[in-house]
């Protein structure tokens, strides 16, 4: 299972680069994991010599109420039956199981739940679910930031209330549009006066960070009608602000409809970076700061532990089946899908399993140690802050220049990298920043890249 590989990767002619490739949340992305040998998956043996005084925990929640039209996420519609209560059962499962596999001694300095659309369960299930983090596995809520994804539709009073009164730090919103057409046409049906109804909601609940996610890229949607929702999601002053490039993808609503000539696609990637800048532009002069490309934060505001790349850090320990967990030396989850059929059938199996069944590992990835220096300097990388050379000697020995020189002088070539950040930082210029979703699918290793490209849409 050891993989090998070299450092220079292929980069296509700089006039081919396109914007928006692929947004690198994770490292490497589950199309490039496979199944793992039983007998190098056992839980406890993984973590058996992992640092275990300060893990993040996640848990994944694989419904919703309907399903986006530019969602790739691994989530249902709706839950039939018993469905959310035999979902609920497994997941005690699987906490025993991970409980038992970690050990005495481990601690969680942060929690997440997300999806899928947490706030699907009815407040009574939500109640279980952060009983099953603190009783399940000895994560204290209260006493550590929780972060919870939430939609309109969901983001009810009775569940605001219990998220609240079992510590949620962090509420994140999907709102998209607070143009109702705009959200009809990403298959995403809402009107506007329910999310500002949720919204007051959230805020009566006084869950300490609100995040309000947007979508700009949206067909039809113009600069002005960018600017009228920005302007409305800046009216409930959110602590954090997401604003996302509209992808459509193969399997889901939108994909399934969508073929566009070389030169719609290139219409297109302008129009979404002139809608990028302008919504960077327009948070910055409202007291924003620029965390990534996606994520800003009203100055002042708390840090939570939501930034872009913690979810991808060594010692994430993820239940659900949509969930990944990360050791120093393998990322691990279930199988992965976007068909509804095969997801569907993916979560009645995962319902089906015993305590012994989620005592191993099914698919992942093992990191290797060049692996493991790329995922760094993504994920730092990533970062506006950029990433501090010092750092990064301290944990590899040497430099990222002696590592990636090859990537890092491309980029330097076309303006991606801030030469005036000194010899201690290596920082994305805000044209890298803008260009993130090209930036990071160009530091996949040559063995990342051939998964990937050889993975079956499912």
């Amino acid at each position: 299972m050891t993989l090998t590989e070299n450092t220079t990767t292929p980069a296509p002619e700089a006039t081919d680069i396109r914007p928006y490739q692929q947004y690198v949340y994770a490292y490497p992305h589950k199309t490039a994991y496979h199944p793992v040998p039983r007998e190098r998956a056992r839980l406890r043996e993984l973590w058996a010599n992992e640092p275990k005084d300060a893990l993040s925990l996640y848990f994944h929640i694989p419904f919703c109420e309907v399903r986006c039209g530019f969602c790739n996420l691994f989530t249902r519609i709706g839950a039939p039956g018993e469905l959310t209560t035999a979902y609920l059962d497994a997941l005690e499962r699987q906490a025993t199981a991970v409980r038992e596999a970690l050990g005495e001694g481990a601690r969680f300095a942060g929690a997440a739940f997300g999806g899928g659309t947490p706030t699907f369960l009815e407040a009574t299930e939500l109640e279980r679910l952060c009983d099953l983090a603190e009783r399940g596995l000895g994560a204290d809520l209260t006493a550590i930031p929780l972060s919870v994804e939430a939609s309109p539709a969901t983001a009810t009073a009775d569940r605001l209330s219990v998220l609240a009164a079992r510590g949620t730090m962090r509420l994140s919103l999907g709102v998209q549009s607070f143009v109702d057409a705009e959200a009809r046409t990403a298959v995403r049906p809402q009107r506007r006066a329910d999310v500002e109804a949720a919204l007051a909601r959230i805020r009566d609940a006084a869950i300490p960070v609100l995040n309000i996610d947007l979508i700009y890229g949206i067909d039809g949607q113009t600069e002005r009608s960018w600017t009228h929702s920005l302007d409305a999601a800046l009216a409930w002053r959110p602590e954090e602000l997401y604003l996302y490039p509209l992808y459509v993808r193969p399997l889901t609503g939108l994909g399934r409809h969508h073929d566009e000539t070389a030169d719609e696609a290139a219409a297109w990637d302008a129009q979404r970076l002139r809608l990028y800048r302008h919504g960077r532009d327009h948070l910055l002069a409202h007291g924003y700061e620029q965390v990534s490309m996606r994520m800003f934060r009203r100055a002042g505001a708390p840090m939570t532990g939501g930034e872009d790349y913690v979810c991808q850090t060594d010692g994430m320990v993820g239940l659900g089946c949509g969930a990944r967990s990360y050791t120093s030396t393998l990322h691990y989850s279930f199988d992965y899908a976007v068909d509804m059929h095969r997801i569907r059938g993916f979560i009645d199996a995962y319902t089906t399993r015993t305590t012994a069944d989620f005592a191993h590992a099914d698919y992942g990835w093992e990191m290797t140690a060049l692996e493991a220096k790329r995922r760094h300097l993504l994920q730092s990388l990533l970062q506006a802050k950029g990433m501090d050379i010092a750092t990064y000697r301290t944990q590899f020995g040497g430099t990222p220049g002696d590592d990636f020189a090859t990537e890092l002088d491309r980029f330097r070539d076309r303006g991606w990298l801030d030469d005036s950040a000194g010899p201690d930082l290596l920082r994305l210029s805000p044209e890298g920043l803008a260009h993130s979703d090209a930036l990071g699918p160009e530091l996949f290793s040559p063995a990342v890249r051939a998964r990937m490209a050889a993975y079956e849409p499912k």
